[in-house]
């Protein structure tokens, strides 16, 4: 077929990092049809024609060197923008449901590529055959259409292909553009039968699914699940055969790795897992779990962001190898915990058959794969925030402070569930998502849009960010106000107004001078325990609609620690107004003064099996001492993490020197990417307040 080529993946790769991404003729097709439809019977038929026309408005793109294809178009010419402005003032933002999340889930990749597109017609024909619901009729009738539009799609990208291989002179490329067209003819509108038509045929549908008329002001960034299960019976049939080298397999891998970046803007995230076990318990351990973290070091890009999935009794050699592509400078793999992960979800309902089947759905957040409709992070929750608008008054005790503070958790909680809840219903009464239903269970066998509550798990997961700053703060002031009586209240606001104007002595003894979160210190530790474990409980009280789990916490951040950060005044922990909180779960940025074994110490005293809506765990490593050479004395500090209990750690490997290049020569640093709260990202395109907070942070040595 096609043997490994470099230059071929370093041009591609060149090119995803700074792609187009640009949905706006498919939006302005369907909506254009949308305006000129209205006499249709009902708004089932309505969408279906419209849907079907954008997808027939869609110019294929393959360019020079891609063998996985589907892309979005270029941007629309001047007067088309114009048109499509105004259209979208008159017919899409009626329309539009700018609340609430999507495409936080992989979806059932099994049945695409063992039915393919055509068979899972056929089901949806025999559902509609047997349904006397004219509702549920209407339902399935239109997604059969959504279905079809998606694979005639791909035979117009076998067309143009085609094309293309006519006209090209090069024999070894125009031998590839037909198989591309060949490839295209068949998937996803049948079964795979190779392991190039299952890759193609998983990014072509995802790459499908991204364009939502519903949410089309929002960029889908739909996560690939684990390829090294559904992918693996197809690499392996070939390999048997003799018609797929290794060599080729990676590189369809780094392909499809790469087409992420052109699918999803930076500053979100989108990937896959790897390793972890299965429904039989077995642990997944394989060519392509190493060849999807291969893709990792091949192509250097934002995205995949990869999860190696840990587990009691894997191959040390496996964490090894990610020991070792992180000390090449890269922020991934992120290491889960796949026996803690499954038994929180078996916690939330979800049968053993399905607890190790899960996805990071963006950065740590966990969703069932093919089964969910799950709202992550909804909403994020300033945790500092709350402690601060208690400090206009003087407490009689820390103990009252602290009842006080979980009261105002208590309501936030209540108000954000209320909140999140009516968002669920209004997105229930005002779209649909057909495409999408059709894999993803049991949205087909209940005749009822994901949008409605047709998948199988609908949980709402609440993020609590800044929480590092709190306990720091919540020491500072039992520390230096209950017990050593060095200030009052009345000072502590003074100061914090006044962004510690005239008092840099005392916020250097608040910063410096008391005990913080992230030194194994069981007094400070103590109190994020304590903060999860209410968290946990009062969660448990609210039940979303649509029926499923209760609420589900998490404590990552996304980059909402930054965002939050900026709209924050100064804190007792001894931190300037502005700057960002906290980065996840674990110490706030440079407050680990005991090496990293404390660091972890501190963040596994508390449990992280019930916060399956994401915890993260950011450590920052210096370049010159995580080296190949130190990969067991670093694989060692991750076990402990995860034997501790952990849920997730992310490394970064990156020397103080190379970032502060980076800011002086962005254009020469361009696809250098770091870790932030969870996700990552480039980081010559974050705000200087992001810049400046990835540098504060402590730097370990192994």
């Amino acid at each position: 077929m096609f043997d490994y080529d470099k230059q071929r993946i370093e041009a591609l790769r060149l090119a995803a990092i700074e792609p187009v991404i640009c949905y706006d003729g498919f939006y302005r097709a369907f909506f254009e049809r949308w305006a000129r439809n209205g006499d249709l019977p009902t708004l089932e038929e309505r969408y279906a024609d419209a849907y079907v026309h954008a997808f027939e408005g869609m110019e294929p793109v393959i360019d020079e060197g891609e063998l996985i294809v589907g892309k979005a178009s270029n941007p629309l010419p001047a007067g088309d923008a114009e048109r499509w402005q105004e259209m979208r003032a008159s017919y899409a933002d009626p329309l539009d449901v700018r609340f609430g999340q999507d495409s936080h889930m992989a979806v059932d990749y099994e049945l695409l590529l063992r039915e393919g597109v055509q068979g899972i017609v056929l089901r949806v024909e025999g559902l509609l055959s047997a349904q006397k619901d004219e509702g549920r009729r209407r339902y399935y009738k239109l997604c059969a259409a959504c279905l079809k539009a998606a694979a005639s799609f791909s035979d117009r990208y076998a067309d143009h292909a085609a094309r293309l291989a006519e006209e090209c002179e090069d024999p070894v490329r125009r031998s590839e553009l037909t198989l591309v067209a060949e490839t295209c003819r068949r998937v996803p509108r049948l079964p795979a039968r190779s392991f190039y038509e299952a890759v193609q045929s998983v990014h072509f549908m995802t790459f499908c699914l991204s364009m939502n008329p519903y949410r089309y002001f929002s960029m889908q960034q739909f996560q690939l699940g684990r390829p090294d299960r559904y992918l693996y019976p197809y690499y392996r049939a070939d390999r048997d055969k003799g018609c797929l080298t290794d060599s080729e397999a990676q590189t369809l891998m780094d392909c499809l790795a790469i087409q992420i970046n052109n699918r999803v803007p930076h500053g979100l995230s989108s990937g896959y897992m790897l390793g972890g076990r299965d429904k039989d318990g077995n642990i997944v351990f394989n060519e392509l779990t190493r060849m999807g973290m291969q893709a990792i070091d091949d192509i250097r890009l934002v995205y995949p962001s990869v999860g190696l999935c840990w587990t009691d009794g894997m191959p040390r050699s496996l964490l090894l190898e990610a020991c070792s592509i992180l000390s090449h400078g890269r922020s991934h793999p992120a290491i889960f915990n796949d026996d803690v992960i499954s038994a929180g979800l078996k916690e939330y309902g979800v049968p053993g058959e399905e607890a190790h089947d899960y996805i990071h759905s963006t950065c740590v957040e966990i969703t069932p794969i093919a089964s969910s409709n799950v709202w992550v992070a909804s909403p994020y929750t300033n945790m500092l925030k709350l402690l601060l608008d208690l400090l206009d008054r003087e407490w009689s005790s820390f103990d009252e402070l602290v009842s006080a503070l979980l009261e105002r958790l208590d309501e936030s909680i209540q108000r954000n569930f209320e909140v999140q809840n009516a968002y669920r219903r209004q997105r229930a009464e005002r779209s649909m998502n057909p495409l999408l239903s059709c894999l993803v269970n049991d949205c087909l066998s209940r005749g009822t849009d994901i949008e409605r509550g047709g998948a199988r798990y609908n949980w709402i997961m609440p993020s609590f960010v800044g929480m590092a700053n709190l306990v720091d703060s919540l020491e500072v002031i039992r520390r230096l106000i209950f017990e050593k009586r060095e200030l009052c209240f009345a000072e502590l606001r003074r100061m914090l107004d006044a962004d510690f104007e005239g008092f840099e002595a005392m916020r250097l003894k608040m910063l410096s001078g008391v005990d913080k979160y992230g030194n194994d210190v069981d007094r400070v530790d103590s109190l994020f325990t304590m903060l999860v474990d209410h968290i946990v409980q009062e969660c448990r009280r609210y039940k979303p609609m649509f029926g499923g789990a209760r609420l589900i916490p998490s404590v990552f951040c996304w980059v909402m620690h930054e965002r939050f950060g900026r709209q924050t005044a100064a804190s007792p922990d001894g931190r300037h107004a502005g700057f960002p909180l906290g980065d996840g779960s674990g110490p706030c940025q440079g407050r680990e003064k005991n090496g990293p074994t404390a660091s972890i110490l501190s963040s596994t005293k508390w449990s992280h099996k019930e916060m399956i809506g994401g915890v993260a765990v950011n450590m920052k490593f210096t370049k010159k001492t995580f080296t190949s050479d130190s990969c067991e004395k670093a694989a060692a500090l991750i076990e402990t993490y995860l034997r501790r209990g952990g849920f997730e750690i992310q490394i970064n490997v990156v020397d103080r020197d190379t970032l502060l290049k980076a800011q002086a020569e962005p254009e020469s640093y361009r696809d250098l990417v770091v870790r932030i709260g969870g996700y990552s990202d480039y980081f010559v395109k974050l705000s200087p307040q992001m810049q400046s907070e990835v540098l504060q942070r402590t730097s370990h040595e192994v």
